[in-house]
């Protein structure tokens, strides 16, 4: 990925110009779509429309998707009728948003998406009109509801490849920005001036990665010089709308490679600071656990297995932590409150960026805790740690650890043996502990497996990330 984001990077800008008056128009024996691949609830929407005298199209993602042979996860349609127009057609069509006013119509489960053909916006409020648009004064817009055409909706879409428009009636695609030519060269390309377009909505710079990394598409090279300067306005972005765009950077797939990207574009340290220091200060360690967790995060979505934020979040900040809760112990405070108060200075100094809601923190917090207690095995604590709800999770992370290069001296292996074991072999085992005074929870040393243990689980295997 980042060889090929690298020779992206050198790619020359193409002389043909984004923005055009009128479209390349590709009919049916020019592309290869056909209206029956896409939702006939869409369709649906997009024809009824056109018979109350509006223009509609499915455009977007949808559109992209299926000229890549990908299957679209959702269907969006674009209009000239204004949302309380859309919502006047169809009684099972919400109003929604105010930053970006949308229309959802629902069917059943499946929401198709209307939005109003947008315009671009004035450079300050002295130019605006009645319409609601306001920046702020970097530039970035704070309000997108200036309602235009469909030639200025183009031209303020984002990428090019996301600017086109199928008509389901004629089966014509619509192409203002040459999207067409950049899917078929595999290259991510914004529409205008990129610096403007970052400024505008610095999300942007996240979209680009999460399509590239996603597309396995280069980004153009002027479409990438920006963005390393402009990282750090991702701090003006609402924390809670961080939280949604990292779930979708990290959980489509495509993770691993989206690290990569994040970390050489200068994007993760405005994302996850602490993290990004830890990466910094110990970077094999660092980056290691971190590729590893988000590989098996990619995989389990692949297999179709769950995940959850969780053990994701506990991944991606679990560098920082360890030095925090030196601190605290050089200070006098034993090991376990330590890690809990570690744990909550930096899951509350995370939240200033992305607001990580409380059914994760919570989890995370518990996963941190039971690596402490997982090496306190004596007595009958093997047994209550095996039946403690967070068990699982704490022992894929442990193993994580391991896989990242952390010595805890066969600590993994163990209870890999002590789940397979039987009751008596258990018995052995906490025994053999207490026999050569491990049973304070220093950690085990290397002892021979017993004949009913099985294989070591690998951290590939582990519920990682997983719906715990």
């Amino acid at each position: 990925m980042l060889k090929k984001l690298f020779q992206s990077f050198r790619s020359p800008l193409r002389r043909t110009q984004h923005k055009r008056s009128t479209p390349e128009v590709l009919n049916s024996s020019q592309h290869s779509l056909q209206r029956a691949q896409f939702s006939r609830y869409a369709v649906n929407i997009v024809e009824r429309l056109q018979n109350a005298g509006y223009q509609a199209y499915l455009v977007g993602g949808c559109v992209r998707d299926m000229l890549l042979n990908i299957t679209p996860k959702d269907f969006d349609v674009a209009t000239s009728a204004t949302p309380e127009q859309v919502r006047a057609e169809f009684r099972n069509a919400r109003i929604i948003g105010r930053r970006f006013k949308l229309v959802h119509i629902h069917f059943g489960r499946e929401i198709i998406e209307v939005a109003t053909f947008r315009a671009n916006h004035p450079q300050n409020d002295e130019e605006e009109d009645t319409n609601q648009s306001s920046r702020n004064e970097s530039g970035r817009i704070l309000r997108d509801n200036v309602y235009g055409t469909l030639e200025e909706d183009a031209q303020r879409r984002d990428f090019t490849i996301n600017a086109l428009y199928y008509d389901p009636v004629s089966e014509r695609i619509l192409d203002y920005a040459n999207g067409v030519h950049d899917i078929r060269n595999n290259l991510l390309r914004l529409i205008g001036d990129p610096a403007q377009r970052y400024q505008e909505d610095p999300v942007r710079m996240l979209r680009a990665v999460r399509f590239a990394a996603k597309l396995n598409f280069g980004i153009e090279k002027h479409t990438a010089a920006p963005i390393r300067d402009l990282a750090p306005m991702l701090r003006e972005i609402p924390s809670a709308r961080l939280f949604e765009e990292v779930l979708k950077l990290f959980l489509s797939g495509y993770a691993a490679d989206t690290f990569e990207m994040l970390v050489d574009l200068q994007l993760f340290d405005p994302l996850f600071p602490a993290s990004a220091e830890a990466l910094e200060h110990n970077p094999t360690y660092t980056h290691t656990l971190i590729s590893e967790a988000l590989i098996n995060t990619d995989l389990r979505i692949k297999q179709n297995k769950p995940v959850t934020p969780a053990f994701l979040f506990a991944a991606l900040l679990w560098p920082a932590l360890p030095k925090r809760v030196m601190r605290l112990q050089d200070r006098g405070m034993p090991a376990i409150p330590a890690m809990q108060e570690a744990a909550h200075e930096l899951i509350a100094e995370q939240c200033q960026r992305i607001a990580i809601p409380k059914r994760f923190t919570m989890p995370i917090r518990e996963i941190w805790d039971m690596q402490e207690r997982l090496p306190r095995r004596s007595g009958k604590r093997a047994d209550l740690l095996l039946d403690n709800p967070r068990f699982r999770a704490g022992y894929d992370f442990l193993l994580l650890r391991e896989s990242a290069g952390e010595q805890t001296d066969g600590l993994g292996e163990w209870w890999t043996d002590y789940q397979d074991a039987n009751d008596s072999q258990r018995r052995e085992m906490i025994k053999e502990l207490s026999s050569k005074g491990e049973a304070t929870g220093d950690g085990p040393k290397k002892r021979r497996r017993s004949s009913g243990s099985k294989r070591k689980r690998s951290a590939g295997d582990a519920s990682s990330a997983s719906g715990e």
